[in-house]
């Protein structure tokens, strides 16, 4: 079946298997940056961004992206030209083995999207779905709530 979706922005149409999820049809379309983990939605490895959403690719259908704007880790930024979540994660050393990244700066986008200046609680909430061995959550906390007060203090906004 065909679909016609935004990737990261652009317009796509892609042949699909009825029941292929959207994890492995992104994978072998070259998508390699959204990891498989789990296969059953409980890790956050294959997180994307379905309309600003974070979703778990791996339990979603390919199908139900017919329509809708997926966003993954390479639709936000790059090394030349990073997202502040990306830049924050670097600078206060939220990357360790990297594995969990990718899921993590989506669900802290979708976040910050909703929610400019978030609370503790509500960021580890939106990364509640993502799991992680490496950092024990304290550096990717930091970087969120360094991104959210970067992107205020250029809006003008305090958290006063």
């Amino acid at each position: 079946m065909k679909i016609t979706f935004k990737l990261n922005g652009r317009d796509e149409e892609w042949e699909v298997e009825p029941g292929a999820n959207l994890l492995d049809v992104l994978r072998e379309n070259g998508h390699t940056e959204v990891k498989r983990g789990c296969d059953t939605g409980d890790c956050g490895a294959c997180t994307v961004l379905v309309d600003g959403v974070p979703r778990s690719s791996c339990t979603m259908m390919a199908g139900q992206a017919q329509g809708r704007e997926i966003t993954t880790i390479a639709g936000l930024g790059d090394a030349l030209d990073p997202h502040p979540l990306q830049q924050a994660w670097v600078e206060v050393g939220a990357v360790q083995c990297g594995f969990c990244t990718p899921g993590m700066i989506l669900s802290a986008k979708a976040l910050l999207d909703e929610a400019p200046m978030p609370t503790e609680d509500q960021i580890k909430d939106a990364l509640s779905g993502n799991l992680c061995r490496c950092t024990g959550y304290v550096k990717p906390i930091e970087a969120i709530k360094l991104t959210a007060t970067r992107l205020n203090n250029d809006k003008g906004v305090t958290d006063a």
